[in-house]
């Protein structure tokens, strides 16, 4: 079904379009104070600035909030409908229609959100391990935000094709597979491998060493990849290991996904000659690069995205902009959303740019994030100084948790407390971080992730695991009755709650609109509260019937939206906590 926003967006757009005949945004909004409604048209005072500058006269906006409403037909949707300040339309939505909106909610597996009239192909590209490294805190952003980006747009109907694009072609390919050679034995652990490649930079430093390491790079990316046979020992090393954290994290990327820079190094060459062809890439001083317009350096001069380096070898633009290409040709993505640090924020710009320059159609998000930072405010790192490993964050967070479920519920079997302990753990790690609008830095602290109260991952799972006790509690009877009841709103708690159930709709949208899952998170965290005003307020279990199997309805819609929130977010949601 429509959300409540997009049915009455329709319905004051009619109204303008007949009071004085324009096709404007109608500009609804929740109310600000529901004192005087539950959503708000806010369009009279511009709707009167534009009529005042058209004609030269001034025009009252109240008097034009007047003539909208004279003409707004909502039927049986509203109970009240008024005028506030300067022209502000509020509408008030009515009990008896709010209680029929639940029932189809409730009927609906998919709770009454309908998926998107014109569904896109999406590409998500997040992730991105580094090849020869542990996945550390750094990684944790892209992985969670991408994973949940891509849950809305599959939840919203939209054909999602996950990518993890993996940095395999480049100079640190060069570097680690000479240092493994140089080795001499088996690679017995990414740590091991790790520490090579560390050791291989800092020898880098030295100018010669890294033309060496250059030369091999490029010789790399010339030679069949079935013949480097360390090259793919350091990969399959790499993205085991990234897959062990995935399937840890609950994170939606399979082997299937990952389509890293080598995936693309046949096209390379043929890509920069077409291209060179075309005039759109030439060549500038040794090197091969696109001027994309609007893009100069400290001096002002045009600054190229340089495709292939003087030496002949490939880079980071020339990988991307091969990447954007398939995706769009060979794909047939319409959208494609890259999520990557907001220290990426002028490649993406200048990829895009030249995207376009190319005639690549497709919608083109980047989503960029801030950094996780420590206590003291600075990125957040080991005492030692290096960045935290995202298998001893995940460990952690499993350990705290545990404590936490054993202190709570101790009775439970180890076992369960285990397993609870790992939902909770990683849930409050994803949860601090999507809770944040993502274009923010924040501080990482255990305490506030973890707390039983505020807007954390273990209130949102306790309130689920609450309203299932709620059920555990009831008679098989009452159970049966709820199934069957109607729901009916009397008190200002059922109200609420039942408003804020029927916004889920809208607020995924909104999610898919920005990229932003913290939308989602405060609409849960909300959701919550307002479930817990209900339940000290209304007796649930203690009312006599038929209100009980009504509330009781009301309880069990309440947890299955939480429920489908969390999932939504990437995080679990346990029967018992």
């Amino acid at each position: 079904m429509q959300s409540i926003t997009a049915q009455l967006a329709a319905a004051f757009r009619a109204a303008i379009q007949s009071a004085i005949g324009i096709d404007a945004d109608p500009a609804i909004t929740v109310a600000q104070n529901d004192r005087f409604g539950d959503y708000q048209c806010n369009a009279a005072m511009g709707l009167a600035r534009a009529l005042s500058d058209k004609t030269g006269r001034k025009t009252n906006p109240r008097a034009i909030a007047e003539q909208i409403k004279a003409k707004l037909d909502l039927g049986p949707m509203a109970s009240e409908v008024s005028i506030a300040g300067p022209g502000f339309i509020n509408v008030r939505l009515s009990p008896a229609w709010l209680a029929r909106r639940l029932e189809e909610a409730r009927r609906d597996r998919r709770l009454g959100v309908w998926p998107m009239a014109t569904p896109q192909r999406v590409v998500v590209d997040y992730s991105g391990p580094n090849i020869a490294k542990e996945m550390h805190v750094g990684h944790l952003r892209s992985t969670i935000i991408g994973d949940c980006i891509a849950r809305v747009l599959e939840f919203l109907g939209h054909q999602v094709i996950r990518q993890n694009h993996i940095g395999d072609w480049g100079l640190q390919m060069g570097m680690v597979t000479w240092a493994v050679e140089q080795a001499g034995h088996p690679l017995t652990s990414l740590a091991e491998l790790e520490q090579m490649y560390r050791e291989v930079n800092k020898a880098s430093e030295d100018p010669a060493v890294r033309q060496q390491m250059i030369e091999r790079t490029r010789r790399l990316q010339q030679t069949p990849k079935d013949q480097l046979v360390h090259w793919q020992q350091v990969r399959k090393l790499t993205l085991d290991a990234a897959q062990e954290l995935y399937r840890r994290l609950d994170v939606s990327l399979s082997p299937a996904d990952v389509r890293g820079e080598s995936d693309y190094s046949d096209q390379y060459a043929a890509m920069i000659d077409e291209l060179l062809k075309t005039g759109i890439a030439v060549e500038t001083e040794g090197a091969i690069g696109i001027f994309p317009p609007g893009f100069t350096n400290k001096e002002g001069e045009p600054r190229p995205f340089i495709i292939q380096s003087r030496d002949g070898s490939y880079q980071y633009p020339t990988f991307d902009l091969a990447a954007i290409r398939f995706r769009i040709r060979q794909l047939g993505a319409q959208r494609i959303i890259y999520t990557h640090d907001s220290r990426q924020a002028e490649h993406f710009a200048m990829l895009f740019a030249v995207a376009r320059m190319l005639g690549l159609e497709a919608q083109l998000d980047y989503a960029p994030f801030g950094t996780v930072l420590g206590e003291d405010g600075k990125p957040l790192k080991t005492r030692s100084g290096e960045n935290v490993k995202l298998a001893d964050l995940i460990d952690e967070a499993e350990q705290r948790a545990y404590a936490l479920v054993s202190q709570k519920n101790p009775s439970l079997p180890e076992a369960q407390r285990r397993q609870i302990a790992h939902v909770v753990g990683v849930g409050a790690v994803k949860y601090a971080d999507l809770s944040r609008d993502r274009t923010s830095d924040y501080v990482f602290s255990w305490e506030k992730m973890l707390a039983m109260d505020g807007n954390t991952a273990p209130y949102l799972q306790y309130a689920c695991a609450r309203i299932r006790s709620i059920f555990r509690k009831a008679s098989e009877e009452d159970q049966r009755l709820a199934g069957e009841a109607t729901i009916t709103l009397q008190s200002p708690q059922e109200l609420a709650l039942a408003k804020h159930i029927l916004r889920l709709g809208e607020i995924v949208e909104l999610v898919a609109r920005e990229l932003k899952p913290h939308h989602l998170c405060t609409y849960l965290y909300e959701l919550a509260t307002r479930f817990s005003g209900f339940y000290e307020n209304c007796p649930v279990l203690q009312s006599d019937r038929p209100l009980r199997s009504s509330r009781l309805a009301l309880c069990d819609l309440t947890a299955r939206t939480l429920a489908t929130g969390l999932d939504l977010l990437g995080i679990g949601h346990p029967e018992q906590m």
